[in-house]
């Protein structure tokens, strides 16, 4: 099988590091062989995997040695859960610089020193959205090829799962990127499997799985562990492995997608009566001149 580069992007605390680890955790059970590169300046995407409140990253490790050539690959790879290969990119200080770099520097130095070397699939956890070009990095140099979208019902997590669709087709026709599908990490909003389903179908791609929300993921977090690993035997643990299923027998299924406009997006919600149509003569008024 030849090497899968798929990328989890999404809002900021839709979810997506949780859902990412479970479901990279399920793929490991299947027998894949995984690489996580995290994205994000937190460097919380490895820490299911490691028990582990945050991993040292590439960045911080580069910046006490000198530089990042004087890195070897032992200090900046982990081993996780089922063998998995951890790896924290890092960022700069918050307000300094541009996180997209710390990206790039560190996905050429583990190619360079072989972490890529025996895998089946590596994955990019990337923060929140990607109005800032540091983040489409992944997409930009042609290294995530299949992009999955952690969403819910609410309004400014489609708005996001709407924009990166946007990074994504942007680059699409230079590079090979695809949006593998959106994931819905329901947050019990109303009709909130109707409006992922519609949005998907407005995308172009799929929805290829409804997470629904249990509060032993909560449990598993507090222990520092996936879903998969604290309670293999849940509802919740079953559900991570048929999204994880999904994604295995997603290869080369993916599209460009067809974003859509603001209003586009506003008349989705009103559609499904989520938002009601806005009045033009009640703009800008008071509540007590609108009585």
């Amino acid at each position: 099988m030849s090497l899968r580069q798929i990328a989890f992007y999404g809002k900021g605390g839709i979810g997506k590091s949780t859902t990412s680890q479970n479901t990279l955790a399920a793929l490991a059970d299947l027998g894949q062989r995984i690489l996580i590169v995290g994205c994000d300046p937190k460097a919380d995407s490895t820490r299911l995997m490691l028990h582990a409140k945050a991993q040292d990253t590439i960045l911080s490790l580069a910046a006490e040695a000198g530089s990042v050539e004087d890195l070897e690959l032992e200090d900046v790879m982990k081993i996780g859960y089922k063998d998995i290969r951890c790896v924290e990119s890092g960022g700069p200080e918050p307000g300094v610089g541009c996180a997209g770099r710390g990206v790039i520097t560190s996905i050429n130095f583990l190619e360079e020193n072989g972490a890529y070397d025996n895998i089946d699939y590596v994955s990019y956890d990337v923060l929140g959205d990607v109005v800032c070009g540091g983040f489409a990095m992944p997409i930009r140099e042609n290294k995530a090829q299949e992009i999955y979208i952690v969403m819910s019902g609410e309004m400014m997590a489609m708005y996001a799962a709407n924009n990166i669709s946007k990074g994504i087709l942007k680059y699409a026709n230079s590079g090979g990127v695809r949006l593998g599908g959106l994931i819905c990490n329901e947050r019990q909003t109303d009709k909130e499997l109707e409006l992922a389903e519609s949005l998907a179908k407005k995308l172009g791609t799929q929805l290829i799985h409804f997470v629904p929300r249990d509060n032993i993921v909560q449990h598993a977090e507090l222990r520092r562990m996936t879903v998969i690993e604290y309670a293999p035997d849940s509802r919740q643990a079953d559900e991570y492995r048929t999204l994880a299923q999904k994604i295995h027998n997603n290869a080369g299924r993916g599209v460009i997608p067809t974003p859509i406009s603001m209003d586009e997006l506003e008349d989705l919600l009103m559609e499904h009566g989520i938002i009601s149509a806005v009045d033009e003569t009640q703009v800008g008024k008071t509540a007590s001149q609108l009585v």
